[in-house]
């Protein structure tokens, strides 16, 4: 009965409802000394950390993966340049993460997780993250937090076009290409991107020795080869289309339609002995994703809805050839003798639906309401994997390979936030998610914000939450290992922070946040080896995580022309398993999960001078352990890290185009690294970049 009367009340909220038909206000830029004592309503208690348009601009040849590990405290972990990249928030894994894309989620509904190397920052103007309990009145699922991606009108004025052109170590070629028009009502935006690399590194394999011997084949001396990174080729093909009209009065319709085609081989794992040259190993995909948007402000009150659709495809091939070697070096053929390992195929489709309505009664009050839903049909097939199951109409057994499945996903949310007083301010979300035929418990949470001193805008807010996460398609219906039975995560979340916020008007501003948190995470689910030979999923860990996650930025100006930013940040997160042993031999109690840093680092520093720009960006990881026992085996863990990258960039203002010329040093020191077991990283690399952008149709200065 409560959750229909919630549901009820939120479609209450939704619908529309006659308002006064008021101008809306222009939005006005202010200093960031002042932005704290007026602190949107519905950013009460939020922790977010929003990523600005200088940031996305420095990245634009980058993906999101880069992004967010050189500019916030949240663990990337990267399988390799141009290969799988996750992130997880306080602790917590990547299928933790829930990731928005124009109010879409776009986890994959089989995995769980977002790869964020398959994201362009070129496509993405505004970035966001919902730390831990704040991610609740955006989704659902977020046990660590979310990540928001947003596409905005570019605000042309006539036609306008960009052009970059990006050459690099490796046989690295990246092409940007934006085609924009604007007037009055209509704004619409062409982007593509289309990178390829032979990615052909070389690195130092430490898993490997090679024997030195002297004349009576004695081992005199032992070193680690150099060897080259032979099977990491990749092309990356992805196209964004936008259209958005504006009626002007206070009307907007959007359509955000994304396409993406990749072609990536997967480098072997540096402890294969194989002659690589004699093995296809490589991952294809092809997604659709698409959102059509109305968004309508009449005075206090804003109703939006949605709709989208998602269409990915993926390959993943591992075969080897079994021809006689000699057949190799005669006529060339593109046919394999029947060596095939994997030949996976999954298809998803997915359908997207969403109103949602915020009304502000007065500058106390700020209520908001949205239902969500998400249809989708998920299709599993490996040709080389045959399983037996008994059906159930008829009886006979029949053979399946894979598992098509379809699933829906309901979430509607409720938040009320109000400010009974100038400096301090509360606000409550309530949110009820349906998975199939599976209704989560009420996930409430509450937040509370105040100013403590007006002197350096101090301020303080806290929050606590429940959330649950229920186990994705793979988890259910993976053959073999599906796990049906499967219990859905639950766990509490609180964190408590204090910002500041002081500077000198034209000469300097600083700012800085320093959060702790805490989250207990009940029934972890885990994929475990089985005496079979596979993996299955199960319940059986209870995780607590907490720490601290610190945040700080100075912007300085000494002179007219020369501005110097500084921004870092620091993560302490451990995350202990304190569930009970699954086994006699089990030594997981009391560690530290796998693949969790205790400690992360980022700091970036930027230096503009007229035309001129010097970026430099670094980033560390502590430990990391690949063994739930925290054994300190040569392969139990990775040692830590840091990174460095910079970059110079030299612009030109000429009476036809601007030009920009930027040249980038990655791993700057050579560091020898890994963040993956097993996997290769490279070492110093490089990549210039040069950008037009014609002036048509604008005044030569």
């Amino acid at each position: 009965m409560k959750r229909i009367v919630l549901l009820l009340f939120t479609l209450w909220l939704v619908l529309p409802t006659h308002a006064q038909e008021e101008r809306v206000d222009h939005k006005v830029s202010i200093r960031e000394v002042e932005i704290l004592g007026q602190r949107p309503m519905k950013e009460i208690g939020v922790q977010r950390t929003r990523f600005d348009s200088v940031v996305m601009k420095e990245n634009i040849a980058l993906s999101m993966a880069d992004v967010l590990a050189f500019n916030s405290s949240i663990f990337v972990k990267s399988y390799g340049r141009a290969s799988q990249s996750t992130v997880a928030f306080r602790g917590t894994s990547a299928s933790h993460t829930q990731v928005l894309w124009n109010g879409m989620k776009i986890n994959s509904p089989m995995l769980g997780m977002t790869d964020f190397s398959m994201i362009p920052s070129y496509f993405i103007d505004d970035a966001s993250l919902l730390h831990g309990t704040s991610s609740v009145a955006e989704t659902g699922g977020g046990l660590g937090g979310a990540v928001r991606l947003e596409s905005r009108p570019a605000n042309a004025n006539g036609f306008g076009l960009q052009y970059i052109q990006g050459i690099g170590s490796f046989s690295t070629y990246d092409q940007f290409l934006r085609l924009t028009y604007g007037d009055a009502h209509w704004q619409l935006s062409t982007r593509v991107v289309y990178s390829l690399s032979e990615n052909d590194f070389e690195y130092r394999n430490r898993d490997k020795t090679v024997n030195v011997y002297d004349e009576l084949m004695n081992i005199v001396d032992q070193y680690y080869p150099i060897e080259r990174n032979q099977n990491g080729a990749f092309h990356d093909f992805h196209l964004l289309q936008e259209a958005y009209y504006n009626t002007g009065r206070g009307d907007r319709l959007g359509l955000n339609v994304w396409y993406l085609a990749s072609n990536r081989e997967m480098p072997w794992i540096t402890s294969n002995y194989a002659d690589q040259t004699d093995f296809d190993h490589r991952m294809r995909e092809q997604t659709l994703r698409s959102v059509l948007s109305w968004d309508r402000y009449r005075g206090a009150t804003k109703w939006m809805a949605k709709a989208g659709y998602i269409h990915t495809w993926m390959a993943y091939d591992q075969r080897q050839d079994l021809r006689p070697s000699e057949s190799t070096t005669t006529t060339p053929t593109t046919d394999w003798a029947d060596g095939t390992m994997v030949r996976s195929r999954n298809r998803v489709h997915t359908l997207y639906g969403k109103l949602g309505s915020e009304w502000t009664p007065s500058n106390r009050w700020f209520i908001s309401a949205d239902v969500a839903l998400h249809q989708h049909m998920a299709e599993s097939r490996d040709k080389t994997i045959m399983t037996v199951q008994v059906d159930p109409t008829t009886g006979k057994q029949r053979a399946v390979v894979g598992y098509d499945e379809s699933r829906m996903e309901l979430s509607a949310a409720t938040t009320a936030r109000w400010r009974p007083i100038e400096h301090f301010g509360m606000g409550i979300t309530l949110r009820e998610e349906l998975y199939g035929d599976r209704w989560s418990p009420l996930i409430p949470a509450l937040f509370l914000d105040g100013i403590l001193s007006k002197r350096g805008n101090i301020g303080a807010k806290a929050s606590l939450s429940r959330n649950f996460r229920f186990p994705t398609l793979n988890d259910l219906y993976f053959k073999p290992g599906g796990n049906p039975n499967l219990k859905h995560e639950s766990g509490w979340n609180y964190d408590l922070g204090m910002s500041f916020s002081t500077g000198k008007s034209g000469l300097f501003t600083l700012n800085g946040s320093a959060t702790w948190f805490e989250s207990w995470v009940d029934d972890w689910i885990i994929w475990i080896p089985r005496v079979q030979g596979y993996y299955t999923p199960m319940n059986i860990k209870q995780v607590h995580a907490y720490g601290m996650e610190l945040d700080a930025s100075l912007e300085w100006q000494p002179a007219r022309d020369l501005k110097a930013r500084l921004h870092g940040t620091y993560s302490w997160t451990p995350s202990i398993n304190e569930g009970e042993p699954f086994t006699a031999g089990d030594r997981s109690m009391g560690k530290q999960l796998p693949y969790v840093p205790e400690h992360s680092a980022t700091c970036t520093a930027h230096l503009t001078w007229r035309s001129w720009s010097l970026l430099y960006k670094w980033c560390y990881y502590s430990e990391r352990y690949t063994l739930t026992s925290n054994a300190s085996t040569l392969t139990g863990h990775l040692p830590a890290y840091y990174m460095s990258d910079v970059t110079l960039e030299k612009g030109f203002r000429l009476g036809w185009a601007d030009l920009n010329l930027k040249g980038s040093i990655r791993n700057l020191f050579d560091e020898e690294y890994i963040s993956v077991l097993a996997r290769p990283m490279p070492g110093i690399n490089y990549e210039f970049f040069i950008s037009i952008t014609p002036k048509w149709g604008k005044k030569r200065n």
